[in-house]
């Protein structure tokens, strides 16, 4: 039985008539990818930013759906099981099949994400629309040293006001991505991201810390 999903890549992107264009790089797969519709796009953030995911694949291939070929919108890799992702707001677009590019698996099951559960998590995914160019852009410039004050200095719950006043003597934008970046890897959470908008006043705590 066939238990896991061959995927060589992303298909090519096809761009629907009068639909926008995102353009994204990716830190957990270090390559940029494009996207034509707001839910992949958000559903992306929401797979780049959950440590449990360990690599994922837009556009992967077609897979049959009730008897229909439909083009997967990922296909995900967790650390203890692998899915297929189809969007159900786009379930009535129809698709091409091509058989060259058609997914071979048997026991992958296949998630439908619902626009109800993107917009459950849209302070999440805004916040992180802000904070992932702020990481993407300091990439190779936040020192291990920094990364381990701030790990240090959050052990008691800091806002990021806080933060950016204790390291004033550095880059603010390497602070912010210092911060960002722990939190991305897990070593640093923020329960705030989840249900308002990043500012100043959002607070930061290492992982595992009691408040």
């Amino acid at each position: 039985m066939e238990n896991s999903v061959r995927v060589a890549g992303p298909l090519p992107p096809v761009r629907p008539r009068n639909a926008h264009r995102f353009e994204v790089f990716s830190p957990k797969l270090g390559r940029r990818l494009t996207f034509f519709r707001r839910p992949a796009l958000d559903l992306w953030v929401l797979l780049e930013t959950d440590p449990c995911v360990k690599r994922f694949c837009e556009r992967p291939g077609y897979i049959h759906v009730a008897g229909v070929a439909r083009l997967a919108d990922f296909w995900i890799e967790f650390v203890d099981h692998e899915e297929l992702v189809i969007l159900s707001e786009m379930l009535e677009e129809p698709h091409i099949l091509d058989r060259e590019a058609t997914l071979e698996f048997t026991a992958v099951p296949v998630r439908h994400v619902t626009a109800g559960e993107i917009a459950a998590a849209r302070a999440w995914i805004d916040n992180w629309r802000r904070m992932l160019p702020c990481m993407v852009a300091s990439r190779g410039l936040v020192s291990p040293g920094l990364l381990s004050a701030i790990e240090r200095f959050v052990r008691k719950p800091q806002k990021l006001l806080a933060v950016e006043r204790e390291f004033s003597a550095g880059d603010p934008t390497l602070v912010r991505a210092a911060l960002y970046g722990l939190v991305y890897g897990g070593r640093v959470v923020s329960p705030d991201l989840r249900t308002a908008s990043l500012s100043l006043l959002t607070s930061f705590v290492t992982a595992g810390t009691s408040p």
